[in-house]
């Protein structure tokens, strides 16, 4: 493999979507700071509409949703707001979607809920007939069990075609959802709760197997692993992220659908334990069940430079993309991507 690990900032840090102004100065802000991309959750506000204000406000950097919530809109909608941002910014925008939970879609947005893995295909896949109509002049035609599309007359298509349409990818957990994600869609964008062993054993070799039907492999995919990383400058610093990891694997697994992962490991045992502390609202007690194993496994642990060689030494040639923190120092931080570029 001869993937180059390109880096990320996360885009909208503390009160920074709470004015226009600040999207944009933030925005520069990881420009200037030589990230390769920055990139937005959906979280509390809309992940489209700051970075129109991002595109706006920078010239190289790359632009992402990691995650935009599919099912919470139209593909439509997400083909107008994906082209608009790929346009505006002369082709740098990456369209990253996931399915969310169901009791967010059914009762947060009031959407229908069909089933992640067959409805994110066909979310991928109308997603897909709309750009092969805008972009090279197909006819519209999509007939899936739950989208159909068949109706786009010349006044309603975009005519600022000339950047091409921007790239698809799919946030997943489990192997259904993988596996689509290697057969519709250019990428996948790995959840941080997840393992050398887990990513290497059990996400490669699906991911592999339905790429290997399209024609395609790894080169031709991209891989997007915001990875957990536990470091710090100042002892305090990694103390204090080294347990912030340990919240986050306790939160975690205390889901369901992510004990495959803990039971990589032999600690499958732990999820059921850590979910009824849940329902017991014991949320503060799940970091106290995570071992000093599990968060070496995790996540990336050690000095800034450390933890990023451990990061290319666990996964270097097989991800595309990863997330650091923007806050470090300058120098840390030009020092971290020194290790992940060379």
């Amino acid at each position: 493999m001869t993937k180059k690990i390109h880096v990320d900032g996360a885009y909208g840090r503390n009160d920074s979507l709470e004015s226009t102004q600040a999207m944009i100065a933030e925005a520069q802000d990881l420009e200037a700071k030589d990230f390769d991309g920055l990139m937005i959750a959906e979280i509390n506000h809309d992940p489209f509409i700051p970075l129109a204000f991002a595109a706006h406000g920078t010239e190289k950097i790359s632009l992402r949703t990691a995650i935009a919530v599919a099912f919470a809109r139209s593909p439509m909608t997400v083909a107008n707001s994906a082209h608009d941002l790929n346009a505006l910014s002369k082709g740098r925008f990456s369209l990253g979607l996931g399915s969310q939970i169901r009791p967010h879609i059914t009762k947060r947005f009031s959407m229908p809920w069909h089933g992640p893995a067959k409805q994110m295909r066909e979310f991928a896949e109308s997603l897909t007939a709309i750009f092969d109509c805008w972009y090279d002049g197909t006819p519209l035609n999509y007939e899936g069990e739950f989208y159909k599309f068949t109706l786009m007359t010349p006044e309603f298509g975009p005519k600022n075609t000339e950047y091409g349409r921007p790239k698809i990818l799919l946030a997943a957990v489990g192997p259904l959802m993988m596996q689509t994600a290697a057969a519709v869609a250019d990428g996948l964008i790995v959840h941080p709760f997840c393992t050398e062993a887990y990513f290497k054993n059990q996400i490669l070799p699906r991911i592999e197997a339905e790429l290997e039907a399209r024609g395609k492999t790894l080169d031709d995919f991209q891989i997007h692993y915001p990875t957990m990383i536990a470091t710090g400058h100042t002892e305090e610093l990694y103390e204090k992220s080294r347990e912030l990891c340990r919240q986050r694997i306790g939160f975690y697994g205390s889901t369901p659908a992510y004990k495959p992962v803990l039971a990589e490991h032999g600690w499958g045992d732990l999820q059921p334990l850590l979910n009824r502390m849940t329902k017991e609202g014991k949320w503060d007690k799940l970091a106290g069940e995570v071992s000093d194993e599990m968060v070496d496994t995790f996540a990336c642990v050690g000095t800034p430079t450390e933890a990023v060689a451990k990061v290319k030494d666990r996964f270097g040639g097989y991800i595309d993309r990863i997330t650091l923190d923007a806050k470090a120092p300058p120098d840390v931080l030009a020092e971290q991507l020194n290790v992940l570029r060379a």
